[in-house]
């Protein structure tokens, strides 16, 4: 079974993939499944092209800055929390729990909408200048 890793957690493909049948049966099982993958392609680039209309650069820009302030106001309360040497509290530990998932739903998203464009879901970002 075959895995991608991401940012942050693995996915598993479990596609079946048959052993028993003939070239012939294989070769036209490989055409039904282009096809469907094809259909899957046109309308995630369909649906995603106009639920996120032009994306630029800014946009990338934007969703980059937000993941690395939240990543930066995780540590630094993390940082204080465990400054004075004390016993971080059960309340204060959910806090940073919650700051830790604001940091990963923003990083999960912006490698989402990178991953969009490198399978063609979204026009690529022009260059600036």
């Amino acid at each position: 079974m075959a895995s991608t890793m991401t940012s942050s957690y693995r996915r598993v493909r479990d596609h079946f993939e048959p052993q028993d049948i003939s070239p012939e049966e294989q070769r036209r099982l490989r055409g039904q499944l282009e096809q469907i993958d094809y259909a899957a392609f046109i309308s995630n680039r369909e649906l995603i092209g106009r639920t996120l209309g032009q994306v630029d650069m800014a946009a990338f820009q934007r969703l980059a800055v937000a993941a690395a302030s939240a990543r930066g106001a995780w540590v630094a309360e993390a940082l204080r929390l465990t400054g004075a040497g004390q016993a971080v509290t059960a309340e204060q530990a959910q806090r940073l729990g919650q700051m830790r998932s604001v940091f990963e739903e923003l990083s999960e998203a912006y490698e989402g909408m990178r991953r969009m464009v490198e399978r063609g879901y979204l026009t690529p970002p022009s260059s600036p200048g």
